[in-house]
């Protein structure tokens, strides 16, 4: 008992520490959001600002387009995650439900691909970006996130499908119901909490990317939150800190709301697939 006891503490103490290394960044960021200059250049920092002022804010969207660029990625993200999804979830049932050796290599080339890094396929994509005119637009930077997301996308819902059950394919089958209307009757309500999750997946990974949207977007009036932020370091790479905080804490801001509303989805719609088990 004194064992078990013990073994729980360790968890919860090992699962606190790794909370607090989590938020340590993110809890810094808004401390230094709300300071002043005079308190971003003390050799003693505190973590809670003597003095706090929103004067960061006004200076970032003062000194930058923040609005535009959050419109921007906004598009870009909502786009990528709705055909993302849309795209993965007929195709992660067929991979799920008919087991074949293509569909064996298929779910093995989703697994490597996740390996590879940016710079490798960069060139590649530029290329065919630029023969269907795509460079430069918001369109074209959606294709290549649903593109670069789709793998995972993949893989994460034929889990999903595989723990649905085929009696009730079966059952749906018997009453006349074909492959289509089964899909869209009866398995895609259970994927529910799947699909919310690999929209939360698409949607984040697009707001965040850096590197494509960079290579990409070539006018300041096209370009995407992260590259924005860029734009507070100076020529020698000197950071504007207090405006480059107060910016980068609003860019988390959407994500983490998505994240909120689609979290009780995930949560609702997975206790009510164990209610109805």
């Amino acid at each position: 008992m004194r064992a078990s006891r013990a073994g729980r503490a360790g968890q919860y103490l090992a699962l606190l520490g790794y909370l607090v290394f989590l938020a340590f960044p993110f809890l810094w960021l808004i401390s230094t959001a709300f300071k002043p200059a005079r308190e971003l250049g003390s050799l003693h920092p505190t973590w809670i600002p003597r003095d706090p002022t929103l004067a960061n804010f006004r200076q970032a969207f003062d000194e930058q387009p923040l609005l535009q660029a959050a419109g921007n990625s906004l598009a870009a993200a909502a786009g990528a995650a709705l055909i993302c999804v849309a795209i993965a979830t007929p195709m992660a049932y067929v991979m799920a439900r008919h087991r074949t050796r293509l569909t064996t290599a298929a779910t093995g080339w989703v697994v490597v691909s996740q390996a590879f890094p940016f710079v490798l396929v960069i060139i590649p994509l530029f290329l065919v970006l630029r023969n269907l005119r795509m460079i430069n637009s918001l369109s074209g930077l959606v294709l290549v996130y649903v593109v670069w997301s789709l793998p995972f996308a993949l893989w994460m819902l034929a889990g999903y499908v595989r723990a649905v059950p085929g009696e009730l394919e079966e059952a749906a089958a018997v009453d006349g119901a074909g492959r289509v209307r089964t899909l869209l009757s009866v398995v895609a309500p259970l994927l529910a909490p799947g699909i919310a999750a690999t929209a939360l997946f698409a949607f984040i990974t697009a707001w965040n990317e850096f590197f494509f949207a960079l290579v990409l977007l070539k006018t300041p009036e096209k370009q995407t939150l992260p590259v924005v932020l860029t734009h507070f370091l100076g020529a020698e790479g000197v950071a504007d800190l207090g405006p480059l905080a107060a910016a980068a804490f609003l860019a988390t801001l959407p994500s983490l709301v998505v994240f909120a509303l689609i979290q009780r989805r995930i949560t609702g719609g997975m206790a009510a697939g164990a209610v109805k088990a």
